[in-house]
């Protein structure tokens, strides 16, 4: 396979709702405008990197947890064979959606989620001959990022769910180009985010999520970078109001 040919490669061509599931219009999940314009019209996937962004409750999490699911993967991250479970707090909107694969084999994938990532650690490192043991003796964005180099190496398919939690300034720009790699190699990844820094990736697709459902955005366009810009070009202004 030739380089365009890898970076025109996605495991996932569309997600959209499976006709023959059953599910409750009125749910709090279904009402997320991101979430059922998918359930409504679908979603197509493009190649490389894909960020979705938005504001708390916007969907972005509700929707990579499903992708998570309906791929087989763990919800509260791993790859398809992980087994581990704490507590139950997806909603269902995985059993209702269905992926459309792209050609080929189903190659790798794996789900990182920032806010689960102390269970999925201890799950690992029980594991018969891990080689993943050392992660608790890391800090919590080292451990991430040795996690990331280990399970995200191959073209296939990966999920991340707010990264930027977990990483310093510094560690965030490893992740860019640690992602611009992947997908230069073919591989397809969704990111939920809030991260001006991370979705400055060049050639990514940025979806914006909030009470328009979704629209592909510019990065300079997202609401996220111009109330960053503002905050650092006078966090006076907004301290003011804030502390008063």
């Amino acid at each position: 396979m030739d380089a365009r040919s890898r970076r025109a490669a996605r495991p996932v061509r569309r997600v959209e709702r499976d006709p023959a599931a059953e599910w409750d219009a009125h749910a709090w999940w279904a009402r997320i405008p991101a979430v059922r314009q998918v359930l409504d019209a679908g979603l197509d996937l493009p190649p490389g990197v894909t960020f979705l962004v938005g504001e708390n409750g916007s969907g972005k999490s509700t929707l990579v947890e499903a992708l998570a699911q309906a791929y087989g993967l763990n919800a509260e991250g791993g790859s398809r064979s992980a087994m581990h479970r704490t507590r139950d707090t997806e909603s269902p909107l995985g059993d209702v959606l269905r992926l459309v694969r792209g050609a080929g084999g189903r190659g790798d994938a794996y789900f990182l989620r920032a806010e689960t990532t102390h269970g999925l650690y201890t799950y690992l490192e029980g594991l018969p001959d891990s080689p993943d043991r050392d992660l608790h003796e890391r800090s919590h964005g080292e451990g991430f990022l040795a996690l990331l180099e280990r399970r995200f190496a191959r073209p296939g398919f990966y999920l991340l769910d707010e990264p930027e939690a977990a990483l310093s300034f510094t560690s965030t720009l490893g992740l860019m180009a640690r992602l611009s790699s992947l997908a230069e190699a073919g591989a397809q990844i969704v990111v939920a985010t809030h991260s001006p820094v991370l979705t400055a990736l060049p050639g990514a697709t940025v979806l914006e999520l909030g009470e328009h459902g979704i629209r592909a955005t510019a990065w300079s366009g997202l609401a996220v970078v111009e109330h960053f810009r503002a905050f650092l070009g006078e966090p006076d202004r907004y301290l003011r109001h804030l502390l008063d």
